[in-house]
């Protein structure tokens, strides 16, 4: 995270002080507010002096002119970075953990995150999974539909679940389907999936003089897309709607473009990948992010890159208003991304 400028000690005290007290009530601080809160150790004239400096630097504005003083933008991202991490409770960091008991994918784990994000700060909760761009197979499963349809699920060895329906040209048989299923687990799994296509591609050629049905079925389901690699992320978001009963200062029509954006996957992820940089571990705080999208400048993302034990880098990211608890958002990031990062399968 980084800070503006350094600040002096006082200075820097007041301004904390006033973040916090506009985090919890959401009107302009004055001196006098601040003065009780730090027991008449400054008088208020004393806290109007150093306030008038804060505003003088950026970082209070004044929105009316008796009103007192409001935080801005640089005001907290300045106070993001001065937060000492509280670690959450052992028993709800036990409960973490035991979240992911019994989901044994990648895409259930990177769900389930997403909702405790949400659950613990009542913000929106982010998680996503990357996939390598050289997974490689576990197993293929193939299970016929109706209407001469197929569902082709691939499982890859970092925990990837994909599914696919396709429209099959000619019917296939329950006992083919389980032909082609061994044929392609016993020959490529632990393969790339993109080298076990090509090798795929080079035996049906080689052997098409003596083709057999197997194989005949297996060229069908390949000009359909088995065992292609697919390297979109695995994205979920919760809490979306805790945003409506916020005032971001956005028209009907600007909060519209917000929802649309969030519904976006590629935008997510994009969000993402432009915020959250730093190597795994390292927790980032980002507030305004107009750069994502003009709606978003009244927002706040706070998150992390992880690696989890399936081998996959994954975020986990709270997003929310730059009037939200640092505190609990920055423990909850931390405390979802350990457990995401320990869980086995």
């Amino acid at each position: 995270m980084k800070t503006d400028s350094p600040l002096k000690s006082r200075h820097s005290e007041i301004l904390s002080s006033i973040v916090r007290a506009y985090i919890e009530t959401g009107e302009p601080v004055g001196s006098r507010t601040i003065s009780k809160g730090r027991n008449n150790t400054l008088s208020p004239a004393s806290i109007r002096n150093v306030m008038a400096d804060l505003a003088d630097e950026g970082y209070l504005s004044q929105p009316h002119t008796s009103a007192g003083r409001v935080p801005t933008e640089k005001a907290f991202r300045y106070y993001a970075s001065t937060v000492t991490v509280n670690r959450i409770a052992a028993g709800e960091s036990d409960r973490l953990s035991n979240e992911f008991n019994g989901l044994d994918t990648v895409g259930a784990r990177v769900e389930r995150s997403s909702f405790i994000l949400m659950e613990l700060t009542h913000h929106v909760g982010i998680a996503a999974a990357m996939p390598a761009l050289a997974q490689e197979l576990d197993q293929i499963e193939l299970v016929p539909l109706a209407a001469n349809r197929l569902l082709m699920i691939v499982v890859t060895r970092d925990r990837m679940v994909r599914n696919r329906v396709v429209a099959l040209d000619e019917p296939v048989s329950p006992e083919e389907l389980v032909s082609v299923r061994n044929y392609v687990n016993h020959n490529f799994r632990g393969w790339q999936l993109g080298h076990a296509r090509r090798e795929l591609l080079r035996r049906l050629e080689e052997e098409r003089e003596r083709y057999h049905a197997v194989l005949r079925k297996l060229q069908l389901l390949y000009s359909k897309g088995l065992l292609e690699a697919d390297t979109s992320p695995e994205v979920h978001m919760e809490g979306a709607s805790n945003l409506l009963g916020l005032d971001l200062h956005l028209t009907r029509e600007k909060m519209r473009e917000l929802f649309h954006a969030l519904e976006e996957k590629q935008r997510l992820i994009e969000l993402l990948d432009r915020f959250l940089e730093q190597p795994l571990g390292e927790l980032e705080v980002h507030v305004g992010l107009e750069q994502a999208h003009p709606a978003m400048k009244g927002l706040a993302l706070i998150g992390m890159t992880v690696r989890m034990a399936s081998g996959l880098p994954g975020k986990v990211a709270v997003l929310g208003p730059m009037r939200m608890n640092y505190d609990r958002a920055i423990a909850a990031v931390l405390q979802t991304g350990r457990a995401l990062e320990n869980s086995q399968f």
